[in-house]
């Protein structure tokens, strides 16, 4: 056994062979598998225990394909866009474009010294406009078929960020970069007609080649979120406004006695001389705007 072992040494040889030889870029071989992992934000000074500990598990499947005889497919980029890299630029006075190019640099460095199986010749970056014309054309090909519109919506809306924010942004109803508390806002926005082909997505995933895990199919039975039942208009007494809901249970509609809306809805501003308690209506919203929709959906609350 060697005595003196160097790691250090060792390793960087061993990366070298890996990458000269191409190794990983073995897509000559009749049968495929491709492995995806989630871009990193490039957006702090290195990685964090977090990315090995996903990456690590997705690089064990490709090796293992890869002895099967696979030709495998194992990518990896850089999810460049975005609050994160925009908010490291501006904490450390840099402009977006050399904050990240820095920050890719390191990224790719430390990667590279843990010893995944990425082919590199294969590297994404969003902010390379060769990579985002191809967004931008797929988003062209939806308005051109009339599956993206523009809407106004409501969003999570950080105000000290000053921008919009998923759900998934969140730390009980606060952002979760600079800790501010968020609230609903009405912004117009693009918005994709998923409902005009929720019937498509349903189905495919019951495709023989999807070889998912049943429970993640359910989770995007559950995001895609189709219900069959009606829309019933209701007139609203002593206006000439009208209100539109839908429910699962047309049969119980003869027993409805009244009908909810939800803080944001138009209908609110609308009939605001017809509501006697606006005061308390008001301040109702303003509350349920810093609530995320997890928190408005909670069942186990005060009535």
């Amino acid at each position: 056994m060697q005595r003196n072992y160097q790691p250090a040494i060792l390793e960087k040889k061993w990366q070298k062979i890996w990458e000269e030889t191409g190794i990983y870029r073995q897509y000559t071989r009749k049968k495929k598998f491709y492995v995806l992992d989630m871009f990193p934000y490039p957006s702090g000074a290195g990685l964090h225990v977090g990315h090995p500990r996903g990456y690590i598990a997705t690089d064990i499947i490709a090796r293992f394909k890869q002895l099967q005889g696979y030709g495998v497919l194992h990518p990896m980029g850089w999810d460049a866009f975005g609050l994160p890299a925009e908010q490291y630029a501006l904490k450390n006075k840099l402009h977006p474009s050399v904050s990240v190019k820095k920050n890719i640099l390191t990224f790719k460095k430390q990667l590279a010294k843990i010893g995944f199986t990425y082919d590199w010749e294969r590297e994404i970056n969003t902010t390379d406009p060769e990579y985002y014309r191809w967004t931008q054309w797929i988003f062209l090909q939806m308005y051109k078929k009339g599956l993206a519109y523009e809407s106004f919506d409501p969003i999570n809306w950080c105000p000290s960020c000053k921008t919009g924010l998923a759900n998934e942004d969140l730390e009980q109803g606060k952002c979760e970069r600079c800790g501010s508390v968020v609230e609903k806002k009405p912004m117009r926005q693009w918005v994709l007609a998923m409902t005009q082909y929720a019937d498509r997505l349903l189905r495919d995933l019951d495709r023989p080649e999807l070889e998912w895990n049943e429970s993640i199919k359910d989770q995007q039975r559950n995001w895609i979120g189709r219900s069959e039942g009606v829309e019933i208009i209701f007139p609203i007494a002593g206006t000439e406004s009208k209100i539109r809901v839908f429910t699962t249970r047309v049969d119980t509609i003869f027993g409805c006695t009244y009908v909810v809306v939800a803080p944001e809805h138009p209908l609110i501003n609308e009939l605001a001389t017809n509501i006697t308690n606006i005061q308390d209506v008001r301040g109702y919203v303003k509350r349920a705007a810093s609530k995320s929709d997890l928190e408005r959906t909670e069942l186990a609350k005060e009535k």
